[in-house]
């Protein structure tokens, strides 16, 4: 990949590529590092020690004013209201269709300012319209603020090194404010992997390099290196990426976030309605679990296809990965809601040959 001018860059980007990085995805008008060995061995080594991730692709959409709680329980279905300050809370974005325009993590941190913590897509944009539509007495903007993810078993042990034990106190999805060298963070307990850990949220882009070497340091004796976020983890763990398992054609129920919306919510939500009616009708579609037959497989670029016992198409493959502890080809797809109970036998064209594959439980439990 060409690190061009057009791209914005990280405030870590120095060290990142002093550690070898091997493979870029492209998020959010971004760079987002994924590779630094193979992801097996990434993934091995995240599974058993400590990494430090960049992830300030990961923007924050700032909303603040007299009218932040009212738009921001506006553009999503789920139930904002409870969130206290201090709290993290998994939120889909939806429009008046249903459509998932992201699934940000929201930290509220203050009465009125929230921060959108964002996957790949235009939210800023979308948000700043809807303010303008709607005449909301808010600020909306990106701050400076940029994420770095310590990810891992022994993450507890290298933030403790760093910041002293509180940091073992810090519950899941609750944050803290902290100063870590030299500059004050937003330090949340959450994070893109399965092996738990910490979200740094830095807000001066100039301390970028204080701030990884400081962690960098105080990791050696954890073994520590250089990651991001890994495709065999997050299907092991049933993360959901967007843009590849969800887009703005799917809504909720397609994907399996259910149970992060409220449709009995008290304030006002633009996609509710929508959403009562899908509920009643039920989803045309389902994400589900498959683990597919045979030897490894790579993540496909192409569209696989799903087929049903008949041969019919009932969807595609929207992600793969190769679990070692598993010994399997686990992956998502995206199939009719009638192939989509467990234990359903269907098939995958891998585009070289055509593979059996098995619906299961979102935990593997058929496995």
């Amino acid at each position: 990949m060409i690190l061009s001018r057009r791209l914005r860059a990280s405030p870590y980007e120095a060290r990142v590529i002093e550690q070898g990085v091997k493979a870029f995805s492209l998020y959010n008008k971004m760079t987002l590092p994924l590779v630094f060995n193979d992801s097996a061995s990434d993934y091995e080594h995240l599974c058993n020690h400590v990494q430090i991730w960049d992830v300030a692709c990961e923007r924050q959409v700032e909303v603040s004013g007299p009218d932040a709680l009212r738009l921001v329980e506006l553009i999503t279905p789920r139930d904002i209201s409870s969130c206290e300050i201090g709290q993290c809370m998994y939120a889909p974005l939806c429009d008046e269709h249903g459509g998932i325009i992201n699934d940000p993590v929201i930290l509220r941190l203050a009465d009125d300012r929230f921060w959108l913590s964002i996957a790949d897509s235009d939210v800023l944009l979308w948000v700043k319209g809807i303010v303008y539509g709607r005449g909301f007495n808010v600020r909306v903007f990106e701050p400076d603020v940029s994420p770095l993810a310590i990810q891992g078993p022994k993450a507890d042990d290298l933030m403790s090194d760093v910041i002293g034990e509180r940091a073992r106190d810090i519950r899941f999805f609750r944050f803290i404010n902290v100063e870590i060298a030299g500059t004050d963070v937003v330090l949340a307990r959450s994070g893109w992997s399965g092996q738990g850990g910490f979200e740094v949220y830095l807000q001066d882009h100039r301390k970028g390099l204080d701030l990884w070497d400081t962690f960098w340091s105080a990791g050696q004796k954890y073994n520590v290196r250089s990651g991001g976020p890994n495709v065999i983890d997050r299907l092991e763990k049933g993360l959901k990426s967007y843009g590849s398992d969800m887009t703005i054609d799917s809504n909720p129920f397609e994907s399996g976030l259910e149970s992060f919306i409220s449709l009995n919510k008290e304030a006002e939500c633009m996609s509710i309605e929508a959403l009562k009616k899908v509920e009643k009708s039920g989803p045309e579609k389902r994400l589900v679990n498959l683990v597919v037959d045979g030897a490894a497989l790579n993540s496909p670029r192409s569209e696989w296809r799903v087929q049903d016992a008949n041969g019919q198409v009932t969807g595609i493959v929207t992600s793969l990965a190769w679990s070692p502890s598993m010994n399997a080809n686990l992956a998502f797809a995206i199939i009719n809601s009638a192939s989509a109970d467990r234990g359903t036998v269907l098939s995958v064209d891998t585009d070289n040959d055509v593979r059996k594959a098995v619906v299961h439980d979102s935990d593997w439990k058929l496995y």
